[in-house]
């Protein structure tokens, strides 16, 4: 019964989806009060019809109702509580109804706190947003219905894909997707931009909160990704450019970039057309991420769809959502004319630049990830595009990113001077260098580079803050009313421009990481990376769903034990499936990880690293986001922007 409950709920889903995206359209343009005023409940309708959807799919999990083909083929009844649930959004079906949950949250967010919007334009975001949401919705019921039966329904399911049975990855998709969809309230707003004709500063400041909301989401929803693949699938390593990687790097990348154009938007009401072309592209960016990979068109190891029928509605949708936004903006970005006009050498001209750079990684990223596709569409040919491309092509350019990210912020509005701002940074120069010299005297230069430019940005991310306090040239007294009437948003920009500072050390010391792959007998000591390790022995150890192979591992240096690690392998006789149990002690200098292989007549295969730095990649993204979220905390740039003045606040309120 309560499968039929969810079932009849998606479907009542569709039907508000699609009054939401025809009622209050309409009523915008005929400026009907009415009409425009149904938006809201008709956004917090869908949302609760997915919910009730959705938490149907989430009790069956729980119940092991194994008479629901999603739960038979996902769950069993001896997993733990936790994995029942997140298995809820394990396979492709309940993973695009999480996907429509998110979206549907959407529009009831704007519906609830967009109250301060003109009610006109309330209407159209919340219109586009219903739009989109039905043909989601519809695809979810028609050719991705969670909620098919199984009869006769097996005593036993067959599991999840033990991999999954993780609590990092368990909550990876709700926060990921929580980034790539939060990108389609910016969209939103930017076809409503188009079809009323109008872009200026309350528009780029409406928008810059939920493009932040959506960016610090994703940052996260990145790095719990790259978390899990460092620490589960035993390989040491954190970012293999695998397609799906790649899929979510390039709303991140576009995003990034939207972020800094509508604080140019709101600032000078400049870069208006390019503004609402990055929102489109960022939701198009999420879209192809999302779906694409799941079409079975992208090959990669995260892949788990590959209906036609899937593959034909997926692509007939992209096709419909994204092929619609770049028409409407063809059509109408010509009104959109700037108004505000700057120097060349200005603030606004760096983040011009950074947009610039940006938007080159990503079209880098996107022609290494589609290449080998068309190639093999159009030629035949099995090409494979690796590592070696992508940082040979992406470094060149983050050089260049990174100096303007922290010049930038140095500038004057409207027209600046390069030789005072640089002037300014003489101590963040200098200390970089200092870094950089430094590391080049014990390691090779890449690193060495890397190094120095983590203590740019970080160092270069507080020089704004350094500035208006005036540090040491005024009392301590003086500086500190100065510090504390620096915005929360400036404090949140200064904290995510120093996470990715962080993050750059990170990666600077996995360059350095010392790993080495050996076979020994209990009892024997291999040498890596400068520590003595010692396979004290292996042993079988019992488990809930699995029986698992542990190794015991003393890591020593100078005769001292350092850690006991017990790597381990793991086997579940339901599902045929071997998985790796990573062994990593941390101290947040360096991780010190070990992996458990194949055993030959006594003999166990290890996996060796010694990773430096290696916490710092996620702790950067991880203050990347919070940085995000504080700037969010600032009261100017909450979801109430004030109303447009003259006759557009008057008609909005008449």
């Amino acid at each position: 019964m309560i499968p039929e409950l969810g079932h009849f709920a998606l479907a009542l889903a569709v039907v508000l989806a699609g009054s939401q995206a025809v009622l209050p359209l309409w009523g915008a343009e005929r400026r009907d009060p009415a009409l425009m005023a149904s938006a809201p409940p008709l956004a917090i309708g869908q949302f609760l019809a997915l919910a009730l959807a959705f938490g149907a799919l989430v009790w069956s999990s729980v119940v092991s109702d194994f008479s629901v083909l999603n739960v038979a083929e996902n769950s069993q009844s001896l997993k733990p509580l936790l994995y029942k649930i997140t298995g809820a959004w394990g396979d492709h079906e309940g993973s695009i109804l999480l996907w429509c949950l998110i979206l549907a949250i959407c529009g009831a967010a704007v519906g609830i706190f967009g109250g301060a919007l003109p009610a006109a334009l309330r209407a159209r975001v919340i219109g586009v947003l219903g739009a989109t949401s039905a043909g989601f919705v519809l695809f979810s019921l028609t050719v991705s219905n969670p909620f098919v039966r199984l009869w006769p329904a097996p005593m036993e399911g067959r599991g999840m894909n033990p991999l999954l049975e993780d609590p990092g990855l368990a909550f990876h998709p709700p926060i990921l997707y929580a980034g790539y969809v939060g990108f389609a309230i910016p969209f939103a707003f930017a076809l409503a931009a188009l079809i009323e004709g109008r872009v200026d500063a309350a528009w780029g400041r409406w928008v810059r909160p939920w493009a932040l909301a959506a960016w610090a989401f994703l940052t996260g929803g990145i790095a719990l990704g790259s978390w899990w693949s460092y620490y589960v699938l035993g390989w040491g390593g954190y970012w293999f450019w695998d397609p799906v990687e790649n899929a979510s790097l390039l709303p991140w990348l576009a995003g990034t970039a939207l972020l800094h154009s509508a604080i140019v938007v709101e600032k000078r009401e400049a870069l208006k057309i390019w503004t609402v072309l990055l929102a489109i592209g960022t939701f198009s960016l999420s879209l192809c991420g999302t779906f694409l990979v799941r079409s079975g068109i992208l090959n990669s190891v995260h892949a788990f769809a590959n209906d036609p029928a899937r593959g034909v509605f997926i692509l007939v949708l992209l096709a419909l959502v994204i092929g619609t936004a770049l028409g409407l903006f063809a059509w109408r970005a010509p009104r959109l004319m700037p108004t505000g006009v700057f120097a060349p050498l200005s603030r606004e001209g760096a983040l011009v630049v950074n947009n610039i750079l940006l938007c080159a990684i990503a079209a880098v990223v996107f022609t290494g990830t589609t290449y080998p596709l068309f190639a093999q569409l159009l030629a035949g040919a099995q090409i494979s595009v690796g590592a070696p491309f992508f940082n040979a092509t992406v470094l060149p350019l983050a050089i260049p990113l990174f100096a303007a990210m922290v010049v930038g912020p140095m500038l004057s509005w409207k027209r600046a001077q390069l030789a005072p701002a640089l002037l300014r940074l003489w101590w963040v120069a200098l200390a970089a260098l200092l870094v950089g010299l430094i590391s080049a005297w014990g390691w090779a230069a890449l690193p060495a580079l890397g190094f120095a430019g983590a203590a740019w940005l970080v160092l270069g991310a507080f020089a704004p803050i350094v500035e208006r306090a005036r540090l040491f040239r005024l009392p301590l007294g003086a500086s500190w009313v100065r510090l504390s009437g620096v915005p929360l948003a400036a404090w949140g920009g200064v904290i995510a421009h120093a996470g990715l500072g962080l993050t750059t050390a990170g990666l600077s010391g996995m360059a350095l990481a010392e790993h080495r792959i050996v076979a020994v007998h209990p009892g024997e000591t291999v040498a890596v990376g400068g520590y003595d390790w010692t396979l004290l022995g292996l042993r079988d150890a019992p488990g809930p769903n699995y029986t698992a192979r542990l190794a015991e591992i003393r890591v020593a240096r100078d005769g001292r034990t350092v850690a006991i690690l017990t790597p381990g392998r793991r086997s579940y006789p339901l599902q045929r499936t071997t998985t790796t149990e990573t062994a990593i002690r941390t101290n947040l200098a360096r991780d010190l990880y070990a992996v458990l292989g194949e055993e030959h007549d006594g003999t166990a295969v290890l996996r060796l690293h010694v990773n430096p730095l290696a916490p710092w990649i996620w702790l950067g993204a991880l203050v990347m986001a919070l940085g995000g979220g504080l700037s969010l905390a600032d009261r100017r740039l909450r979801i109430g922007a004030p109303l447009r003045r003259g006759a557009a606040a008057r008609a909005a309120s008449a």
